[in-house]
């Protein structure tokens, strides 16, 4: 069984220099999961800084606890709604 890590890269593109603390509420973040065997991108979300600092988060804890089957069980089975992040990483405890 793979680790998530080795199966799928995280990219993280901040809309500015500031921490997310900091930033400006209207900056969006680009949070995005490519797997790394067909560089093909499976979840892109467009945030504001503080829900894409706590999605980072989360992502990156589950990539090192979680195989990559049950990382894909969590996170790839159902693609949320924009905005949909926020309400999913209260429901996690992130």
């Amino acid at each position: 069984m793979s680790r998530a890590a080795a199966a799928y890269r995280l990219l993280v593109r901040r809309g500015g220099i500031m921490p997310a603390a900091l930033a400006d509420p209207s900056r969006i973040d680009h949070v995005e999961v490519v797997e790394v065997a067909s560089g093909e991108t499976v979840l892109c979300e467009n945030l504001s800084p503080l829900a894409a600092r706590r999605l980072v988060k989360a992502l990156r804890r589950d990539l090192a606890e979680l195989s990559a089957q049950e990382f894909a069980g969590r996170w790839l089975a159902l693609q949320p709604q924009e905005g949909a992040a926020d309400l999913e990483l209260e429901e996690r405890g992130g």
